[in-house]
């Protein structure tokens, strides 16, 4: 069986990363959302197992001396990291995975999966990413302020990635994600050998 592509999806705090990946998720039905582990607190409507797997520091720390995430990293105070041996068994069994994790931990991945497809999310402007924040509600002042801070810094690093969406709106930032997708897909080095099988190439 066919190992799966993995696509690293990245943004600032705001951007809609999370809302396009669920989208994808639903649209494609070979497509799965890996989850990350985090010792952060759920936030109102978020369930365990769904959107994150919630764990105490302590066995963070744990998971971390045993070697088992791929990548993980401190942000905004809160530890985040993405299960090596769930990530495998995925691609594993030919599904195509969406990770939606920072610009720190896309780092860490690129390192070990150099096959993986980058993906940077951008704001329609840093202005618009602070509305987007306060619109939310779940921050305080400060907080969005460190995030705006932290936005700056890692817009800085877009040119790490193989291909840049601007969300301006929605519908377009999910037709140009669906895009990319259905291209990387359809590359030649991973087509080839289901060409092959089936015109019997030799």
């Amino acid at each position: 069986m066919e190992q799966g592509i993995v696509f690293i999806v990245s943004a600032p705090s705001g951007t809609g990363k999370t809302t396009l990946c669920r989208m994808a998720v639903d649209f494609f039905p070979d497509l799965r959302h890996s989850i990350s582990y985090t010792t952060r607190k759920p936030r109102p409507g978020e369930r365990d197992g769904v959107d994150y797997r919630f764990v105490d520091e302590a066995t963070f720390e744990g998971m971390v001396a045993d070697g088992e995430f791929i990548e993980h990293a401190e942000v905004h105070g809160k530890k985040y990291g993405t299960s090596t041996k769930d990530l495998q068994g995925l691609l594993s069994s030919g599904l195509d995975v969406i990770l939606d994790i920072d610009v720190q931990g896309a780092e860490k991945i690129r390192e070990r999966l150099r096959e993986g497809v980058f993906i940077f999310i951008l704001p329609p402007s840093i202005e618009e990413c602070e509305k987007r924040l306060r619109r939310r509600n779940k921050d305080s002042a400060e907080e969005i302020k460190k995030r705006l801070n932290k936005a700056l810094e890692e817009i800085r690093r877009v040119e790490n990635y193989d291909y840049i969406i601007i969300n301006d709106d929605l519908d377009s930032a999910f037709e140009r994600l669906k895009s990319i997708i259905i291209a990387e897909r359809t590359k030649k080095q991973r087509m080839i050998g289901k060409v092959r099988a089936r015109f019997n190439l030799t």
